[in-house]
């Protein structure tokens, strides 16, 4: 393969993945950074992008959007080597969202991996604001950033305090983070999932005991007084619609996951709890901010959230299986280069 060329991995197709042979990116926008790709972590996002049931996409696809790299070239304010972590949301700074200070759901917005490739290569071009230092931190914990920070930013949207009572719903990836989040919020945190197998591994890797195979045993065990805030983070519509009688009369149900089915809901159940609906999108930079401090500080464990780390040889030959079965894993990385 020539030095211009790269590997990259591609959705093709619902249930096809392939490595395919790219130009390096050549052309780089003024205020546009080239990094070297170092990690990419697998996300329920690419997984449903395999499986054709992601809502926002057409295909053939270049996934990839949980990144970390080095700086290819000293430019922008940035050194080369510098570590950073890649914000996967291009907003077009001009819509009412972004001047209202949420560029996280940009009317306009592309998403890496999502609405236009990834970082599933060797290098990316992304704006230079888009970038984070991630000095600190290790390429598979800075791959880390932001899936969590989705969670971070779920937990800030609910203005959850000290001593709230908090259900989690779905024991994956973003719940995990959710949970974290909100525990670090000091809110009492218990988990809803099916998978008893999931909720023991919530238990020994992160201290998260307190958990339910039922939303009605997670109700009972509030005297039926619910949780100030539920957050769901299962990507199933009838989980989703399901978890609306564990909130509590006041209280909040954050939805992090997203789904392509219309969700119904009792509405003299919704009116007599005087309960928030909240829609929690992607991240903003205080949500990255907050996810990269807990890192350094040590209040997040890279190492217990990282299920394996694998090339992009072993992805083009696990992909499939991986989605198919992913009631062991956290977090896969795919690591492209140090």
């Amino acid at each position: 393969m020539s030095t211009d060329m790269m590997q990259v991995g591609v959705v093709v197709a619902p249930g096809s993945f392939e490595i395919q042979h790219r130009t390096r990116p050549s052309d780089i926008p003024d205020g546009w950074v080239l990094i070297d790709i170092c990690a990419v972590g697998l996300c329920g996002t690419d997984y449903h992008i395999l499986e054709g049931k992601h809502p926002y996409l057409e295909y053939p696809r270049v996934i990839g959007h949980e990144l970390s790299g080095r700086i290819a070239e000293t430019g922008n304010g940035w050194a080369k080597g510098d570590l950073v972590v890649v914000n996967p949301y291009l907003s077009c700074g001009t819509c009412r969202a972004c001047s209202r200070g949420k560029p996280n759901c940009c009317y306009n917005i592309e998403v890496l991996g999502v609405h236009r490739d990834g970082g599933m290569g060797h290098q990316l071009a992304v704006p230079s604001g888009n970038l984070y230092p991630a000095d600190g931190l290790s390429p598979i914990d800075a791959a880390m950033v932001e899936f969590l920070a989705i969670g971070a930013h779920a937990v800030r949207r609910s203005n959850i305090t000290k001593g709230d009572r908090v259900l989690v719903t779905g024991v994956g990836p973003i719940g995990i983070g959710t949970a974290l989040f909100a525990r670090l919020k000091g809110a009492n945190v218990e988990l809803l999932d099916l998978s008893q197998a999931r909720l023991d591994m919530a238990a020994d890797k992160f201290d998260l005991t307190q958990g339910h195979n039922t939303v009605q045993a997670a109700i009972d065990a509030t005297q039926n007084q619910g949780f100030d805030a539920v957050f769901d983070a299962t990507g199933h519509s009838g989980a989703i619609e399901s978890g609306f009688p564990a909130v509590a009369h006041g209280g909040s149900y954050i939805l992090v996951s997203v789904v392509k089915d219309t969700i119904s809901f009792s509405d003299p159940e919704f009116h007599k709890r005087e309960m928030q609906l909240i829609g929690s999108r992607n991240a903003l930079t205080s949500d990255f901010d907050w996810v990269l401090s807990a890192f350094r500080d040590g209040q997040i464990d890279g190492k217990a959230l990282c299920s394996g780390v694998i090339d992009i040889a072993q992805l083009a030959d696990t992909f499939t299986s991986l989605a198919a079965d992913r009631s062991d894993l956290i977090k896969v990385i795919v690591k492209m280069q140090d």
